[in-house]
């Protein structure tokens, strides 16, 4: 038996764009995936603001999005994004680590479906919301 969680595991730690961001596999297993990502001044958008650029947001939902797919039960070794639709709900706090939350909610023959959040340290109010689609190979 293939122990997929731990594929899922050094896969997504593997992945160039998730180190360069500084992403930490926090929670994987059973469709669920988190990920943090520590701030850096690297990654802000608009130095007068300090905020964490949008597309280091995105990238941190999509690899947690693709890491609860691949963690499933009934989902394969495998996955890429089909479709991924953020909603951004406010700026990120300057200096403060975002993490990330997705669920696999239901796989199809070839299709698999996410949920996910990014969070601050506010978490009355995400600082976005994704929900997106993704290949199923092999099943």
């Amino acid at each position: 038996m293939v122990d997929k969680v731990s594929i899922a595991r050094q896969f997504i730690e593997a992945i160039p764009h998730a180190k360069a961001l500084g992403m930490n596999l926090t929670k994987i297993g059973d469709g669920e995936a988190g990920i943090t990502m520590p701030y850096s001044k690297d990654l802000v958008g608009d130095p007068r603001t300090g905020v964490i650029h949008g597309g280091a947001v995105f990238a941190a939902l999509d690899t947690c999005c693709g890491a609860a797919v691949m963690s499933h039960p009934s989902a394969p070794r495998g996955t890429a994004t089909i479709d991924l639709r953020i909603d951004y709900m406010r700026a990120a706090t300057p200096g403060q680590s975002i993490t990330t939350h997705a669920t696999c909610y239901h796989i199809t023959r070839n299709v698999a479906f996410v949920r996910a959040t990014a969070m601050d340290e506010n978490q009355d109010l995400p600082v976005a919301t994704a929900a997106g689609s993704f290949t199923v190979e092999g099943l």
